[in-house]
């Protein structure tokens, strides 16, 4: 997979060279190029915002910047995803579909967003990742980046995927390790039980007892 990142701000996507994501590029599954949008003004400053038509408070990025810079990288089979918070919730099911893409290309927005037009002529998924404002598309982009590389083949274990939270509309259930004890809180005895039925029994009535307390919608839709 390929992913190109529209920014303006590329210094902030240090985190996709940690953990598993650099696993990823490591093993040659995922490329992730940031790529500057000032690069491609053609303001003598490298401007790339500007006042908005009908007034409003802040500034919003230019249209001509991010154009040619989508068109530096797109290609036939290039999704085009814009960090927004006015877009639809990311869950674990779109980052499933995106997962099976060969090129994505992601657009962060800054201060009040972008230009319309741009919108009007790549008609991009727009993509938010809760409902509340950041102050830029940065923190989206690898929010999204980081869950949809899991789902990629070889990138981890495929059983560790089966049992995460959001899978059959559950949140995962508790985990522990050593110490048994500690200040007095020990590991549940089914765990050391050695009974794998019983213990996929107890994980299962954990699962949908947090779901129901935690995330009572999901319990809806299970």
């Amino acid at each position: 997979m390929k992913i190109d990142i529209l920014t303006l701000f590329p210094d902030s996507f240090s985190y996709l060279n940690e953990s598993i994501i650099k696993r990823a590029k490591d093993k040659g599954i995922a490329t992730i190029n940031i790529i500057n949008i000032r690069d491609f003004s053609l303001d003598k400053h490298k401007k790339c915002d500007d006042y908005s038509f009908g007034g409003g408070a802040g500034m919003l990025m230019t249209p001509q910047p991010i154009y040619d810079a989508i068109k530096s990288v797109q290609k036939e089979n290039s999704k085009i995803i814009l960090t927004s918070p006015s877009g639809r919730t990311f869950n674990n099911d779109i980052a499933k579909c995106y997962a099976k893409e060969e090129h994505l290309i992601f657009i962060c927005g800054h201060y009040e967003g972008i230009d319309a037009r741009i919108c009007e002529i790549f008609s991009p998924d727009e993509l938010s990742i809760g409902d509340y404002v950041l102050s830029g598309g940065e923190l989206p982009a690898m929010v999204m980046i980081d869950s949809i590389l899991r789902q990629v083949d070889g990138v981890i274990n495929k059983d560790s995927l089966t049992s995460e939270s959001f899978e059959d509309n559950t949140l995962e259930y508790p985990q522990y390790t050593r110490p048994y004890d500690f200040l007095g809180y020990k590991v549940p005895s089914v765990l050391l039980s050695g009974n794998h039925e019983e213990i996929a029994k107890w994980r299962k009535e954990k699962a949908i007892e947090k779901t129901k307390k935690v995330r009572p919608d999901l319990s809806k839709n299970s």
